[in-house]
């Protein structure tokens, strides 16, 4: 972004021209946050939320001036059982207004559709729900399915995204196929999503150039995991790449390293409508207490998995055990121990 943008004082204007630095402006009108604090940490604890932290993460969002709060997945009772996971893996009407009443408020509520998780029937009318946006998270296998999926929310009323996951494992042919099916659609915003944390900011920008080329009418989000301690920096390389949907939890909070931290981006942005105290009131109160229960952030496992650009479950796995701070034992049974000497 160009100097005058920046709130710096007079003295220090020079030496930044002597960098010669090009900033472009973290100011963008068409920047959209998305909050993913109970959909992505569902994922430690089974969606085992109580009523009155998921309330907390909401009231943080509406008062800070987030765009979107994901309050979890869409799935339908046939696939899984209440009593083995939370109220937020289901998303069910009874349980939205039990948090958000009608949902006065300028914050939109998202939630995530699995494909082969959920069944077109399950999906009530927009009028009649208090989600605004359907997310449909798909493998590349399944663009197919999740255009259909999207069709039919965007015909029942709802924004819509396509989330392709563990793009970082795609083939490029395999990859350009999807995007075309992308083009092709109604869809209007698809996500880039760094599933393993593996992903460079090189990477992104060749991704994200990729499906800008690949899809010019569309809108990119980007969703990063923080295994290499990277999610903030990806999410800031898309963002002035041209990404407008950028996803973020309360601390990071989210499936093993878990994701960009929201209140990091806030306070990066500088954007007048955000607001980042009661999102630290919402860490406090809501979250740190959890962070005492499940281990989600970096830790070595993550990274491993990450750098080897592998799904996390194993290192999810090794850091339930009371091996969890052995990491060369990890990483031997992780890689071929023969290609580390």
């Amino acid at each position: 972004m160009s100097i005058k943008n920046w709130k710096y004082s007079e003295t220090r204007k020079p030496q930044i021209a002597k960098l010669n630095l090009k900033y472009e402006s973290m100011y963008k009108e068409d920047i959209k946050v998305v909050d993913c604090t109970v959909r992505d940490g569902g994922l430690m604890n089974k969606w085992q939320f109580s009523d009155e932290f998921v309330k907390g993460v909401y009231d943080a969002c509406v008062e800070a001036g987030v765009d979107y709060m994901e309050i979890g997945y869409i799935s339908s009772e046939k696939a899984f059982s209440r009593n083995e996971v939370g109220p937020w893996k289901f998303c069910a009407d009874k349980d939205l207004r039990r948090i958000v009443g009608e949902n006065n408020t300028k914050l939109k509520l998202s939630a995530m559709a699995d494909i082969g998780r959920i069944d077109l029937d399950d999906i009530p009318m927009a009028a009649d729900s208090a989600i605004d946006m359907m997310r449909v998270a798909c493998y590349v296998h399944q663009m197919d399915k999740a255009v259909e999926l999207a069709h039919h929310c965007m015909d029942k009323g709802y924004e819509t995204t396509i989330n392709l996951m563990a793009v970082s494992k795609v083939n490029e042919r395999d990859l350009e196929e999807a995007l075309s099916d992308v083009a092709r659609s109604r869809v209007p915003i698809i996500y880039l999503v760094d599933s393993f944390g593996s992903m460079y900011c090189e990477t992104t920008q060749y991704l994200l150039k990729k499906y800008q080329e690949a899809l010019p009418d569309k809108e990119i989000g980007i969703h990063a995991h923080n295994n290499m301690q990277l999610a903030m920096s990806n999410t800031i390389t898309a963002l002035m790449g041209g990404a407008t949907y950028l996803d973020a939890t309360l601390l990071g909070m989210g499936r093993g390293a878990g994701n960009c931290p929201i209140e990091i981006l806030i306070a990066f942005l500088k954007n007048p409508k955000y607001r980042l105290l009661p999102l630290l009131k919402a860490i406090q109160e809501q979250v740190l207490p959890w962070n005492k229960k499940i281990d989600w952030g970096y830790h070595v496992p993550y990274l491993i998995t990450g750098a080897l650009n592998e799904h996390p479950r194993s290192a999810m796995a090794w850091m339930d055990s009371e091996k969890k701070d052995d990491f060369v034992s990890f990483m031997k049974e992780m890689h071929d121990y023969e290609l580390l000497e």
